[in-house]
């Protein structure tokens, strides 16, 4: 006997499923038929090619892609080792607390993203309020705008968040009885957090991982208002888009990140075993 999902199930996932079909797979299907067509519509793989055709174009590119991931991969370094303490903090304090600190954490994500990145340029310019301070201490000024650093930084404060939340709910959720027992059996803090909290937040973290490294690699605001050229793939996609209307490029570019992107989630999902609380995006 065949089992049917019912008409009530059908209609409510039916506005899920037309927002997914109009705003994910119909772009995705556009990115593909640019990626791999030419100005006058006809298939082509030339636009590939042509990217790595000259030893200009090579270095350039692969310049670009290298920096995106390093930096990319530099900010996804720093989040981690400042959410997942914080995430066990947050997950062993009393529930008030919690519930504070949660708001806290959650209270940027409230702003709007390009205030948020382009305050920063306030902070770090030449006069900004660091430089004002070393001044009035007698400290000579120190270039923090429009740096490889400053990059960094921008991604780190926008997208911890997104590592704290999925650390913290799959800490939360630990089975409090396995550490009692291994403390019961001698197992000192480090041992417990070495051999239970740190393998069973695997999840958490490769969660937290991927949210983090895959707007950091492709983002092109926080490298244009905080790194000045705005030399990462994301500011060449977008200067593609809506510089040159080279939409076939543009669109070769997204599919190359995207199969980096694809391939990065797939390794890291590896080393998840998707226990309940882990959502990989």
């Amino acid at each position: 006997m065949t089992n049917k999902t019912p008409t009530g199930a059908t209609i409510l996932n039916a506005p899920y499923l037309l927002w997914s079909l109009i705003f994910i797979i119909a772009p995705l299907v556009l990115v593909a038929v640019y990626a791999f067509t030419d100005a006058s519509g006809d298939f082509t793989l030339s636009i590939f090619g042509g990217l790595f055709a000259t030893q200009d174009a090579r270095d350039m590119h692969l310049r670009v892609f290298g920096d995106s991931m390093r930096l990319a991969l530099y900010a996804t370094v720093i989040c981690l080792g400042l959410a997942f303490p914080l995430g066990h903090f947050m997950a062993n304090t009393k529930a008030s607390t919690q519930r504070t600190l949660m708001m806290l954490v959650m209270v940027p994500m409230m702003m709007n993203f390009l205030i948020c990145t382009y305050s920063w340029r306030t902070i770090l310019e030449t006069n900004g309020i660091i430089n004002t301070f070393l001044s009035a201490v007698g400290l000579p000024k120190l270039r923090l705008l429009n740096t490889p650093g400053a990059v960094v930084l921008g991604m780190v404060y926008n997208y911890l968040p997104f590592m704290i939340l999925p650390i913290y709910t799959v800490m939360a959720r630990l089975n409090t009885s396995l550490v009692e027992a291994a403390q019961d059996l001698g197992a000192n803090r480090f041992n417990v957090l070495r051999k239970i909290t740190v393998p069973l937040s695997i999840p958490g973290v490769v969660s937290g991982i991927t949210m983090v490294f895959v707007p950091s690699v492709s983002t092109f605001y926080i490298s244009q208002k905080l790194g000045g050229k705005g030399s990462l793939i994301g500011d060449l996609i977008e200067l593609q888009f809506l510089g040159a209307y080279n939409y076939n490029v543009g669109a070769a570019l997204s599919m190359i990140l995207m199969v980096i992107i694809l391939i990065c989630m797939m390794v890291m999902n590896r080393f998840s075993d998707r226990e309940e609380g882990a959502f990989i995006a």
